[in-house]
């Protein structure tokens, strides 16, 4: 039965699921030097350069298509039944992942195949966190459990650099079972506290076609856009590959089918009568756009502190991955001070004000990253990316509240999930497209710089010219990853024994990679921040359309007043 107590416990555990959820992710982003040499295998030769990315990406692309089929699921069955099932099903990949029997090849492949199913139940929990929120908080106090909720969520992606820091210096394994204990507490906990408070949809049936149309369709874009990142046919990144083209068209050509299909099914996934309310369509936009402004940025911010400014500072390349994770606790505080208080005072003035200043906000944040120098002096990179949380902290939760506020409460599953997709997909969108730009920005400066700072050393001019003009994707996974790749491209020419140990010494010391990349990498991240700052103020101009405050009338629902016709509450 329900207790008055129960909206605090719905949100402690939420939270919970949603800290654990988006910890994983990071985690695994900062631990993946370790896990490599755990396994046995270089991630920078040209072959392992899949691996690498489908570790990095498989977690976030099952969960990107899957939310919304398993909100609306939520809405059939329970949204509480899949919330704790997804914990279940979290735990479960966990300690599989922990237990990897294999090295090499095979052992990468039997993380990529146990992260997809943990992505599974990260999907679920993820999908239906924000509509069990809203069944159990009353719409003037909404606001403040998203701002919980949502700065729990984008703090643990940040959190879990710091974890994973720590953690893999102990040993890789440890990456993955610092997360069991919780993953089993939160389980147990879920399925003895939580309370089904939404009315099912028992008549309902499942858009089988919808689902798979959508299933197909958005895998195939968002796969095709991470293998464009990859070399091809002579070329420094992929997009020419005809799986790459094939993908992308033929996953739009899908996706736009879907929307047919969508429109003729009786009862579909996709609702998308919803974007005919203002509020949840302009809400999904600037989530979209913030997404992919802010997506790639962790991993930009990553590879200017593991690959150049720790090494300068005089950190060994081993201890870069923990050290690039507190230098971020900055971005992390700025979420923690402005999600709460946002989503609080957003459910007395709305999300307007909130959700665009705070992108405008992120926008002036990213402008003063460009001008600050590639090596730099850290309290103003700090200032900078402490504002930048706060922004996007200012932004998140009015912003989902929004969105929830404005639908139907027997679609409040299938709205969350539509919602963590766009939230899902930007992401995924933004690590393709800031990778792209990047190696696009590095291929006009690097090959000059590198060709010319190994003959300085006395690399002979063929072996030079040879190295330089190898695709750059290597060298900037080496700096994502904190390593110093000169010697492993030099290796199969065996050009360093032939040098004088003093230049060998030199360019496999600390200092010289991130000296050599440091010009190149901010051409390289003019060209990305750009595009952050234009998207970022695309989406506070998307923010400002979503109108005044909107709360669906219930008591037009329960009169089965049509969706749009459907009277609100305006203030």
């Amino acid at each position: 039965m329900r207790t008055t107590h129960y909206p605090w416990v719905a949100l402690s555990n939420t939270t919970l699921g949603m800290l654990l959820a988006t910890v994983n992710s990071s985690i695994v982003i900062i631990s993946l030097p370790a896990i490599f040499r755990g396994i046995h295998l270089n991630p920078l030769e040209p072959g392992n350069v899949s691996y690498l990315l489908w570790i990095l990406m498989g977690y976030m692309l099952v969960s990107a298509v899957l939310v919304v089929t398993l909100g609306r699921l939520g809405d059939m069955f329970g949204r509480v039944r899949m919330y704790n099932a997804g914990f279940a099903v979290f735990t479960v990949g966990t300690v599989l992942l922990a237990l990897d029997p294999f090295k090499g090849a095979a052992g990468a492949l039997w993380l990529i195949g146990w992260r997809v199913f943990q992505g599974i139940g990260g999907a679920m929990l993820m999908a239906n966190s924000a509509a069990i929120l809203t069944d159990a908080f009353p719409s003037d106090r909404r606001g403040m459990a998203m701002g919980v909720n949502q700065v729990a969520g984008i703090a643990g992606s940040f959190l879990g650099l710091v974890a994973g820091g720590l953690l893999s210096e102990v040993s890789w394994r440890l990456v993955f079972w610092a997360s069991v204990p919780i993953g089993l507490a939160g389980t147990i906990w879920a399925y003895r506290s939580l309370i089904e408070t939404s009315v099912r949809a028992v008549a309902a049936r499942i858009d089988w076609l919808g689902n798979i149309t959508f299933a197909v369709g958005l895998t195939s874009l968002l796969a095709a856009i991470s293998y464009g990142i990859q070399p091809y046919g002579g070329h420094d990144m992929g997009w020419t590959s005809p799986l790459v083209l094939g993908g992308i068209i033929g996953g739009i050509a899908v996706l736009a089918l879907f929307c047919l299909i969508e429109t003729r099914v009786e009862q579909p996934m996709f609702h998308l009568g919803l974007f005919r309310v203002r509020a949840f369509a302009a809400g999904n936009a600037a989530g979209l756009l913030a997404a992919i402004a802010r997506g790639g940025m962790q991993f930009m911010l990553i590879i200017w502190l593991q690959g150049i400014w720790l090494p300068l500072h005089g950190y060994d390349f081993e201890e870069t991955p923990l050290w690039a994770g507190i230098y971020l606790l900055p971005l992390t505080l700025g979420f923690l001070i402005a999600g709460p208080v946002s989503g609080h005072l957003s459910d007395r003035y709305g999300a307007r004000a909130f959700a665009s200043g705070g992108l405008t906000l992120s926008a002036l944040a990213f402008l003063g990253l460009l001008l600050v120098p590639t090596d730099f002096d850290y309290w103003a990179f700090a200032l900078l990316i402490f504002l930048n949380g706060v922004g996007s902290g200012l932004f998140a939760a009015p912003n989902t509240t929004a969105i929830m506020n404005s639908v139907p409460a027997r679609q409040r599953g299938v709205a969350s999930g539509m919602r963590a997709t766009f939230m899902n997909a930007g992401m995924v969108l933004s690590i393709g497209v800031f990778f792209s730009l990047m190696i696009a920005g590095l291929s006009k400066s690097l090959p000059g710089t590198l060709a010319g700072g190994l003959t300085q050393h006395g690399v002979p001019a063929g072996v030079a010219a040879h190295v330089a003009g190898m695709p750059p994707v290597g060298t900037l996974f080496a700096a994502f990853l904190g390593y110093n790749p000169i010697e492993n491209l030099l290796a199969p020419f065996g050009a360093l024994a032939g040098l004088a140990p003093g230049d060998a010494a030199t360019l496999t010391g600390r200092s010289y990679f991130p000296h050599l990349i440091a010009g190149p990498f901010h051409h390289g991240l003019v060209i990305v921040f750009s595009l952050a700052i234009a998207m970022s103020l695309v989406a506070a101009l998307a923010s400002l359309l979503r109108g005044r405050r909107y709360v669906h009338d219930e008591a037009a629902e329960d009169r089965e007043v049509p969706l749009e016709d459907a009277a609100s509450e305006r203030r």
